[in-house]
């Protein structure tokens, strides 16, 4: 069985103190995107699961300590799966990037093995395993209030996206204990949101508060953000999560594709490519 497992955008980012769990509490409208791995899974008979990566980021990733090992330690410590599995996974979402590809493949392999709804606590303790934003890849759009909370929006807006990653990647954990300045969390006014206009108004007066720790650790991100704004129909460029790919959100199909092929040129040794919502 082959499964596709989707990459995240955060459109907006905003950093609270850290929890009772020792997390920071996080708001951001997000979007799921088309930018996938694709995940290849079967039971075998064997009492270790083969985990497998393939792909242009394979090499990246930490082969004895991953989403995918974690995910499926913490389901048979819960006694909802018995088996073994082998697992294919070819990387093509970059890893470091912002773009939530490891908690992403968890959560792909969690829909496929766990069909049944989950309870609130079991949910938790698979998240606190795996990743906190392994909630997120269970809807298509919406604005994470809290870590606890996702508020769906009723109306999902069709997106069309250029990320790029520069030639450094960010860890997130050292991205956020950089943090020193916390502002206040606000409540979400949907009636701000009833048309595509007013959501791009609501985007471009928001911003992902860990982006300026990023432009001071690598100055490249505030150049390269600046010239995927400068592109023709672009509504407005941003970091996604704690970094390093930087996107535009772009008005259409045929400007993000013209931006694509202009950025490849600027930046040739970046990683590139296009993305729409699913």
């Amino acid at each position: 069985m082959v499964i596709k497992s989707y990459s995240k955008i955060n459109l907006t980012l905003k950093v609270g103190p850290k929890n009772r769990n020792g997390l920071h509490e996080i708001q951001s409208f997000f979007c799921i995107v088309d930018l996938v791995d694709k995940i290849e899974i079967k039971k075998i008979e064997a009492k270790k699961d083969k985990i497998i990566f393939l792909g242009p980021f394979a090499k990246l990733v930490n082969k004895s300590n991953n989403s995918i090992l974690n995910l499926l330690k913490t389901l048979r410590g819960l006694k909802l799966i018995s088996n073994y599995y082998s697992v294919k996974i070819k990387k093509n979402i970059p890893v470091f990037a912002g773009l939530g590809g490891g908690t992403g493949n968890a959560a792909s392999v969690l829909k496929y093995l766990i069909k049944k709804k989950l309870s609130k606590s079991l949910f938790r303790i698979i998240e606190n395993k795996v990743g906190s934003d392994l909630k997120l890849f269970f809807y298509k759009q919406g604005f994470l209030k809290s870590l606890e909370t996702i508020i769906t929006l009723k109306k999902k807006q069709k997106m069309f996206f250029v990320l790029v990653q520069p030639q450094f990647r960010c860890s997130t954990k050292k991205i956020y204990t950089r943090v020193r300045n916390y502002k206040k969390m606000k409540s979400l006014k949907k009636s701000k949101l009833n048309s595509k206009l007013n959501f791009i108004n609501y985007l471009l007066n928001s911003s992902n508060e860990l982006q300026l720790i990023v432009e001071k650790q690598y100055p490249i991100t505030k150049e390269l953000l600046i010239s995927i704004k400068n592109e023709k129909g672009c509504y407005f460029s941003r970091m996604t999560g704690s970094g390093s790919v930087c996107y535009g959100l772009f008005n259409n199909q045929i400007n993000a594709k013209k931006a694509l092929n202009n950025l490849k040129t600027k930046f040739p040794r970046f990683w590139t490519s296009l993305a729409k919502t699913v």
